[in-house]
């Protein structure tokens, strides 16, 4: 990186000059991105649907993936340079970790991406944005925690909950709701799953389980003991157990009023 950044600085992803183009180009974008605490850690998960436009441009897409043993991102905004971000940080990541002989804090994680995502912002400004989630196993602090972003690299922890892409409005609000600081990790992985299927109830390019497909939400849940992405069995048998529910109750559980 640094040979590449003395050398031909015009080929690192931040620093591309991209043509001038009438309109918003037009490329595969993925959404739904949520994630919640629970006392043993913490849960990140994703939707499977990527658009373009109006057309869904992929039913299976991954959108949230291992950023190193005790974290993971989720990423939302341009599919393309979403994966490329992703697979640099992990690179950045490890290779820190094999320079230093320790890796790097989750703050420092959690600082990396917001300047690999204000290295974006010449793209995001010409609509090809990636807003991610990040999430992770604090072994200082011994507690899991979540950070949201902006398009410009802004940084906020989140306490709870937190949710990003076309659907986080929908996906908040079911959170708002449904959310409790004292959830098993059972509870938070079906909250989570609840959450997008809320968001894709309302939102048309957040993409609700196929089981036709037998496409499911990703479901990773991060503790003391690692990075851990939940089986497809495991996914399906959440998934299955929320739709029978919906079949008697359409918009899911109901929150008590007082």
């Amino acid at each position: 990186m640094d040979f590449l950044g003395a050398q031909a600085p015009e080929l690192l992803p931040g620093n591309r000059v991209l043509p001038a183009v009438p309109g918003v180009m037009e490329a595969p974008h993925g959404t739904t991105i949520v994630a919640a605490s629970f006392p043993g850690g913490v849960v990140l998960a994703g939707d499977r649907r990527a658009t373009m436009g109006n057309v869904i441009a992929q039913r299976d897409m991954e959108k949230v993936f291992p950023a190193d043993e005790y974290s993971a991102v989720g990423m939302a905004g341009t599919a393309g340079l979403a994966v490329e971000m992703v697979k640099l940080f992990q690179l950045e990541l490890e290779h820190f970790e094999k320079v230093e002989g320790v890796p790097l804090s989750l703050e420092g994680k959690a600082n990396r991406l917001s300047t690999m995502i204000r290295g974006n912002l010449g793209m995001a400004m010409q609509g090809l944005a990636v807003v991610p989630l990040f999430a992770g196993w604090d072994v200082d602090r011994q507690k899991g925690r979540i950070f949201s972003y902006d398009v410009t690299g802004g940084r906020s922890e989140e306490h709870g909950f937190a949710v990003t892409g076309s659907g986080s409005v929908f996906a908040r609000g079911s959170l708002k709701k449904l959310f409790r600081p004292d959830l098993t990790e059972g509870q938070a992985t079906t909250l989570v799953v609840q959450a997008l299927y809320d968001a894709a109830d309302d939102d048309s390019a957040t993409g609700g389980p196929d089981l036709a497909r037998r496409i499911y939400p990703i479901v990773t849940v991060i503790t003391d003991e690692g990075f851990r992405k939940l089986t497809e069995a495991e996914s399906s048998e959440i998934v299955r157990a929320i739709h029978d529910r919906r079949l008697d109750e359409p918009d899911g559980p109901r929150a008590a009023l007082l």
